[in-house]
């Protein structure tokens, strides 16, 4: 009897191993997504980066909403990504190739965007990968139509999260007040390229994460 009870035991600890695998295949496949289901204004609900003082700039931002418009060319969508840090709105605005469910960036950097599953009807979930020199970098992000999102939404971002082994994703206050859009923007794939070429401070910069994620969290 003990050794049926072992067996058991022992059958159904490989089945609780081997679920959370099987389930991960699932959670971070990517998905199809049309052009027009990326149009739109979009909040950014949180997520989780790599990058160098990714998680001290999200723990300042307090909303990010980005706007996405079509183009007069088909596989050309326009982003225009409005922020509030510290209580200063800001604005960048920057094109971006949209194929085969992908958004491509490739120049002055690389940047490769693919989208997986949620159970959230009006939600979006980017994987991104970003190389920059020598440099790789990825990112994990969720956004939505709403200012907020479901519990089971959140839980199953996060798993996802854990999945692609990403750091603890870190979500923003739904109280929070967002930006208007009348903010003049300014342009974007310049601004964002600085920030991933200034290899002096990345070194700071995680030191800064690490702080801002043990005194913050």
């Amino acid at each position: 009897m003990k050794c049926v009870t072992v067996v058991v035991f022992l059958t159904l600890l490989s089945l609780g191993l081997s679920a959370p695998l099987s389930d991960c295949e699932s959670l971070v496949k990517p998905i199809p997504i049309s052009n027009e289901y990326m149009l739109g204004k979009w909040h950014y609900i949180g997520g989780s980066s790599d990058l160098p003082g990714s998680r001290s700039l999200g723990h300042m931002l307090s909303s990010v909403w980005i706007d996405i418009t079509a183009t007069s060319h088909s596989n050309i969508l326009n982003l225009v990504q409005t922020q509030r840090l510290y209580g200063q709105c800001s604005s960048l605005i920057y094109n971006v190739t949209f194929e085969n469910s992908t958004m491509l960036i490739e120049q002055p950097f690389y940047l490769k965007e693919v989208y997986l599953m949620t159970d959230c009807s009006d939600c979006l979930v980017a994987y991104e990968e970003v190389i920059s020199g020598k440099d790789t970098f990825t990112s994990f992000m969720l956004f939505s139509k709403r200012k907020s999102v479901s519990d089971p939404a959140l839980e199953m971002f996060k798993r996802q999260a854990e999945c692609l082994e990403m750091p603890s994703p870190i979500i923003h206050d739904t109280n929070n007040e967002i930006c208007p859009d009348n903010i003049t923007p300014s342009e974007g794939l310049s601004a964002l390229n600085s920030l991933l070429e200034a290899k002096m401070g990345h070194r700071v910069a995680r030191l800064l994460d690490t702080l801002f994620d043990m005194f913050v969290n």
